[in-house]
């Protein structure tokens, strides 16, 4: 349940270098244009349907990402950039069409009002401790927001007491008068949904991590007289959802151990037992939303392809595809039932960065062409889903990038990437670390091994308990295609992997001497300590108590083996990690060191599970490259 393999996006950009080929006034992807790409997604719509907000990002050459918000017309003229207060990151549109979006204030994210032509918000909500979220009510009259409602430690700064987060229901008017603390009794929320009526709210909370081994579920309806709580699942959920008659709450969840919603739900306003509404599917529902006329939104998987269906009466139908790529989540809408009904979607794939597209007919169609500009002199390989019968007869799938100019026979370099989740998968879109990496001459291959989205429960559900076999056979047996194929130089051969990813490099170089380099970044090294002390859910590796018996919690752990590897290892970690805490690559580092092996360990400062600082991505980077020309030769 890491949720990281998103992060594999920046982690390549450096790898290639920046001179140019002789062919045909291209060049391979590098590190300028890396620093140059920008790109652009879809964040809401104006409440007459025909202006959307967006927002265009670049990593730039020096400290955070950089952010520019910008409105553009639904036929794609007059786009023009916002001038907004500092510190203000507009998430929608009132009713009156102003802006609302998170301000900081002492070092706090607020909700604030901020007209379009104003240059300072006009209301400021502020909650002792800050909003984590709004969402506007179908009526444009209130707020939900999402925040911690307890009292400031006096000593914070001074020390920390170590507890559960908290995230309560607060609920203001748009005009931020009556604000009030709705349903107190609900104090770990993470997903909210209003009624079409504005008058209720459904609201997904659940186990808390610190305190509960089994994570547990509630759907509840709260309004301003209190709380129903409709039913229990055992198990972890994702989005919530009105559905369209305003009977039934709609959410995605699962029965797995896995824990990774898959399935759409549904259970009763009136309360009763959840119900499975697609026991059959085939991909994988990984979360909901709802417009405000009650259309239910579902985020589908299907492979390495992400699209968008509906949910109604019971069945699922497929909506919106993007062709030859991806959508990058759910479409944004207008957030008032009197709105008329458009959409926008944030699309990818293979040949270009994320950008904005809008409903024509059955079709999308692009309305902004971020990273074009940069892309249009760069030399891109082929990419190929491919798929192949592993040697145990496991059928899998796989997206494969090929250097430019490859040509069938050659035999190359060759990386297998394994994805991060582990429950997700990889997507047919921009990956930049996969481009990266192509662009100095290797054949990438992402393997989609069991525990991936996108296959239906059975497969995703397979990894339980066997991430460290059958996951690791699935990620070894795409090597064996790869250089059954004929692309891949079986004497130069490399693996590399963020967070779960990272766990299966640093696992994979105690199971086989095939690969030459190695490069683990914020790796699990040691269940019997991770599973209990990352900040999120991690049952759904392995739920049996350690106390009872340490075996499963070590058979996979590379410490344990630490004396098998012969692969040189490069270890990377943010020292502010606290997803895979920062002493997993540590213990396997001081442990390979002791042995004599040949490995390398380099930590970022303040550094979170990936990091924020262009100035440490880059040496990231730099450490990759440096890595694989110096081991993978």
């Amino acid at each position: 349940m890491l949720r990281a393999v998103v992060l594999l996006g920046f982690v390549g950009a450096v790898l290639a270098g920046t001179g140019k080929s002789n062919a045909a006034d291209k060049h391979p992807f590098g590190i300028d244009d890396y620093s140059a790409l920008h790109s652009a997604r879809a964040v809401a719509v104006s409440p007459d349907g025909k202006t959307i907000l967006y927002n265009v990002s670049t990593d730039g050459t020096k400290g955070a990402t950089k952010h520019e918000w910008r409105l553009i017309d639904w036929n794609g003229e007059n786009s023009h950039k916002l001038e907004l207060p500092e510190r203000f990151e507009p998430r929608g549109f009132t009713r009156d069409g102003a802006l609302y979006g998170t301000y900081e204030v002492e070092k706090l994210g607020q909700l604030a009002i901020v007209p379009l032509a104003a240059a300072k918000p006009t209301i400021i909500m502020a909650l002792p401790n800050g909003a984590r979220g709004a969402t506007i009510s179908p009526d444009g009259r209130r707020f939900a927001l999402l925040a911690d409602s307890r009292a400031k430690d006096p000593l914070e700064g001074v020390h920390t007491v170590v507890e559960n987060d908290q995230t309560s229901l607060y609920v203001v008017g748009a005009d931020g008068i009556g604000g009030a603390w709705w349903c107190p009794d609900l104090n770990v929320i993470t997903d909210i949904a209003w009624s079409k009526d504005s008058a209720e709210i459904a609201v997904m909370t659940q186990t808390p991590k610190i305190g509960f081994h089994e994570l547990h579920s509630f759907v509840n309806v709260c309004s301003a007289k209190g709380s129903r709580r409709l039913a229990e699942i055992p198990d972890g959920t994702s989005g919530i959802a009105w559905s369209d008659d305003g009977k039934e709450i709609v959410f995605a969840a699962t029965t797995t151990p896995t824990l990774t919603p898959e399935h759409v739900w549904t259970v009763p306003v009136t309360g009763g037992p959840p119900v499975d509404r697609t026991p059959q599917l085939e991909g994988t529902a990984t979360t909901v939303t709802a417009d405000p006329r009650g259309t239910v939104w579902v985020e589908m998987h299907k492979g390495v392809i992400t699209e968008a269906d509906t949910f109604r009466r019971g069945k699922l139908e497929t909506m919106y595809r993007w062709p030859g790529g991806v959508l990058e989540g759910l479409p944004v809408f207008p957030a008032f039932s009197a709105s008329p009904d458009v959409l926008a979607f944030s699309v990818e794939d293979p040949e270009h960065t994320t950008n904005v597209a809008v409903t024509s007919g059955t079709q999308l169609r692009t309305i902004t062409h971020e990273g074009d500009d940069t892309l249009g002199s760069v030399a891109l390989g082929e990419v190929q889903v491919v798929d192949w019968t592993s040697k145990e007869g496991i059928k899998l799938e796989g997206i494969a990038t090929f250097p430019p100019g490859y040509t069938a026979g050659k035999k190359c370099p060759f990386l297998v990437l394994p994805h991060g989740g582990p429950e997700d998968n990889d997507r047919l879109n921009f990956d930049v670390v996969v481009r990266l990496i192509a662009a100095t001459g290797y054949v990438v291959l992402e393997p989609e091994y069991r525990g991936s989205t996108g296959y239906g429960a059975d497969f995703l559900s397979a990894i339980y308990q066997h991430f460290g076999d059958r996951a690791y056979r699935d990620v070894d047996s795409a090597t064996d295609f790869a250089v059954s194929q004929g692309w891949a130089d079986p004497n130069r051969l490399a693996i590399f992997g963020w967070s779960a990813g990272g766990f299966m490099t640093s696992w994979t170089v105690t199971e086989t001497q095939r690969y030459k380099a190695a490069i683990e970044g914020a790796g699990i090294t040691d269940w019997l300590s991770f599973i209990p002390t990352s900040d999120i859910w991690q049952t759904d590796y392995d739920a049996r108590l350690q106390e009872k018996d340490p075996t499963p919690m070590l058979q996979f752990s590379a410490v344990m083996h630490a004396d098998k590897v012969t692969t040189p290892l490069l270890i990377l970690h943010g020292e502010a990690d606290i997803r895979v805490p920062t002493f997993q690559g540590r213990e396997f580092f001081v442990l390979l060191k002791e042995r004599g092996k040949t490995v390398r360990m380099v930590t970022y400062p303040g550094s979170p599970h990936f990091p924020n600082l262009a100035e440490q991505r880059r040496d990231v980077f730099k450490e990759i490259a440096d890595w694989l020309a110096r081991y993978n030769r």
